[in-house]
């Protein structure tokens, strides 16, 4: 099977501003335009990282197999995002290329590629174009210059800032109340800032400051929020048609890329998608609580498609939680559909002629499961459920004796397009042996279950059975049926 050939109409998305599944219409017939907050590049990326990206990466691939001609844009910050996230406080790369004693740029990029590595690993797709906020410091000043000639951003002693007060639908997306959001924020009012609301646009660079660029406001940099707004419009226009993120950034980082963007006269994102959160031992990751974990760390434990599998297995809005009983399960679960599809492309080398229709009809009532968990908000874990249906359904078929070869075709080709080009797994490590070794492995095997038959017949049990207890320990079942031995992974 192939992807859709014409843009499918009925998906249904959970629109974080409208606070309701809502059926997805993009601005331009068969294009999504779609930007994703990325990383702040400062250190290696963390399991919440993956969450959000193999979430998104999926959302995409979805849309791509529905037809849609996908522009993704993820951007890479590394200036401007302070300690705590607030506008006080030491920039996270100037505190790292201390800690580390090297260039702030030395550590962009070092964490950069650090990151790309992480998310080759898991399988997951490169952006269309990947801006990094030092890059675009012009488009950011251009649009703070937009919002200061409209009323809604002012300069105040080498820094600029947004005025909360001037914009009355600040807080729409999170549905938090300008007058509710006094009580409790995070810092004191600064001497030039007007309401402790308010948010920096551009920040006046102290002198030891190293990251620094010259302004009509003088020299400084810019604010954590500005940079997406800036570089989302850019690249994808006015009224794109996706915007995501981890939970955690709906306030204050996507209220204020709203603000900024609207308050300048800019059409901003039609849809807003948000990832839930992740739980390790049913905590929230955390450096005090002594469960953080990076996607590194993981890596060298845990299969990176097992890791994705337990990712995509539970849905994009819901907590995901991650301990070593959920991996062991995740890697069985994984393991059941790859020994499938590998019984699948083995059994095609000598497949009769012809097909089964019952196993036909069976397939296609799964792949318009798996389709339609996919139209339903992107719902990966019905979606998981519709491909372990279909290994049950194969698996029986195959065990029943021989499976035409064109049935055969139409289950690996589901199992490939469904499983590996949607949820993006079957690569890397957990990937079926590439098809060139295929022939070799089988012709070894052959020989393997030949010996252990030899064994049998000359009743020397005790050595059929190590043979088959090696290959037990190396991963290989094997069965003895009324027409002989069949092994599998």
């Amino acid at each position: 099977m192939t992807k859709h050939t014409t843009p499918d109409p009925n998906i249904q998305l959970y629109d974080t501003m409208q606070r309701q599944k809502v059926r997805f219409v993009p601005g331009t017939p068969g294009h999504v335009g779609m930007y994703l907050c990325g990383p702040t590049v400062y250190s290696d990326a963390h399991l919440g990282h993956a969450k959000k990206e193999v979430a998104f990466d999926v959302i995409r691939r979805a849309l791509m197999h529905f037809g849609y001609k996908v522009r993704y844009v993820a951007n890479i910050t590394d200036v401007g995002h302070l300690q705590n996230d607030s506008d006080d406080g030491e920039d996270k790369m100037l505190a790292r290329a201390r800690l580390e004693q090297l260039e702030p740029m030395e550590v962009a990029d070092k964490y950069f590629w650090s990151f790309f590595r992480d998310m080759d690993a898991l399988n997951v797709l490169r952006p269309s174009i990947n801006p990094r906020a030092t890059g675009h410091i012009q488009e950011q000043i251009k649009l703070i210059e937009e919002l200061i000639e409209r009323g809604h951003a002012y300069e105040s002693a080498g820094s600029v800032y947004f005025d909360v007060r001037s914009w009355p639908e600040y807080g729409k997306l999170s549905g938090r109340k300008l007058d509710d959001q006094e009580e409790g924020t995070r810092e004191a009012v600064r001497e030039e800032k007007r309401d402790p609301r308010d948010f920096a646009l551009w920040k006046h660079a102290e002198p030891e400051h190293i990251m620094r660029w010259d302004s009509p406001w003088g020299v400084g940099f810019p604010g954590w929020h500005i940079e997406c707004s800036a570089m989302s419009l850019k690249y994808l226009g006015e009224g794109f048609d996706i915007h995501g993120g981890g939970l955690d950034l709906q306030f204050p980082h996507h209220e204020a890329e709203i603000a900024q963007a609207e308050a300048a006269g800019h059409h901003f994102a039609r849809y807003w998608m948000h990832n839930n959160m992740l739980t390790i031992g049913g905590e929230k990751m955390s450096k005090s609580k002594g469960n953080f974990t990076t996607i590194q760390d993981i890596l060298g434990k845990h299969d990176p498609m097992v890791v994705r599998f337990l990712l995509v297995s539970s849905h994009y809005r819901s907590v995901t939680e991650m301990n070593e009983e959920a991996f062991a399960s995740a890697a069985n679960g994984y393991r059941r559909m790859v020994d499938a599809l590998g019984e699948i492309e083995r059994r095609l080398g000598d497949a009769p002629a012809g097909n089964d229709s019952a196993l036909d009809a069976k397939i296609a009532a799964r792949v318009q499961e798996f389709e339609d968990a996919m139209r339903d908000d992107f719902n990966t874990p019905k979606a998981v459920a519709a491909l372990f249906g279909l290994t049950g359904e194969v698996n029986t078929a195959l065990n029943a004796g021989a499976v035409g070869r064109d049935s055969l075709e139409q289950a690996r080709d589901a199992y490939r397009t469904l499983g590996g080009d949607v949820l993006g797994l079957f690569a890397g490590s957990g990937q079926v042996a590439a098809q060139d070794d295929a022939p070799v492995i089988d012709a070894l095997m052959d020989l393997v279950l030949k010996a252990r038959q030899n064994y049998r017949l000359q009743k020397q049990y005790a050595e059929a059975d190590e043979v088959r207890d090696t290959l037990t320990k190396a991963g290989i079942i094997v069965e003895d049926t009324k027409d002989g031995p069949r092994w599998k992974r």
